[in-house]
């Protein structure tokens, strides 16, 4: 049976969101949806010696009700060195550190106007990393069709997807009874339980952007990712 899931991009995200990317067969990257400030969307959070500290990739909003995230610019293009410098002053001591910086940094090389595109070449590009197999998609690739639940269920159908597994947030607005009316399975990802693994500066934080792990951890990060229980 053929697993979906359907998420807007995130800027470097946690380990979370790459361990409910490779539970599934496609992963629909859903930035049709309105953009939200102050979210994770264009910025996400590193370890410092002073503690967590926000990397924002600077956007421009048009003061639009429905700005929507594929329409979201970016503002300008000083963030990328910025964030470079970061990652250099914070993570060079880490035992993968240099093996990570030879395929990210060419990604933040690259002139972006757009922050859809962004996210999604940095999602892509650590899947590719952890050796995640897992189609990726765009919601603009399909008819989006009906309200919110609606366009879920639309997006199984034309995945031809059996179960569609859901972040727990979304607990909030599904209607369970629409997917078991529509013949499709529906999944909450559990994303408790991770373990700690070796990380500098102090107590142990999971609320990270994934880079930690992989400065930390190189390719076994998944050792310490529910990836890392499933089947090959």
């Amino acid at each position: 049976m053929k697993k979906t899931a359907v998420l807007q991009s995130n800027y470097i995200p946690w380990k979370g969101y790459f361990d409910l990317i490779a539970s599934v067969d496609e992963f629909i990257i859903y930035d049709d949806a309105q953009y939200t400030r102050n979210t994770w969307r264009n910025r996400n959070q590193i370890k410092t010696p002073q503690g967590l500290v926000w990397c924002t990739v600077p956007v421009r909003l048009t003061g639009r009700f429905a700005q929507s995230i594929r329409e979201t610019e970016i503002a300008d293009s000083a963030w990328a060195q910025k964030h470079i410098k970061s990652f250099r002053q914070y993570y060079s001591r880490t035992p993968f550190f240099e093996e990570v910086m030879h395929w990210l940094e060419p990604i933040y090389a690259e002139a972006y106007t757009h922050l859809s595109l962004l996210n999604r070449n940095l999602i892509t590009a650590v899947c590719a990393y952890l050796g995640i197999k897992t189609r990726i998609s765009c919601s603009w690739d399909y008819a989006l069709e009906g309200d919110r639940v609606e366009r879920l269920i639309s997006l199984c159908r034309q995945t031809g997807a059996g179960e569609y597994v859901s972040g727990p947030a979304a607990q909030a607005y599904i209607d369970e009874q629409l997917f078991q009316e529509a013949g499709i399975k529906l999944t909450w990802f559990d994303y408790s339980g991770y373990p700690p693994y070796p990380q500098l500066y102090g107590p142990f934080v999971h609320e990270v952007s994934i880079l930690d792990l992989l400065f930390n951890c190189g390719k076994d990060a998944a050792t310490y990712m529910k990836m890392g229980a499933l089947p090959a």
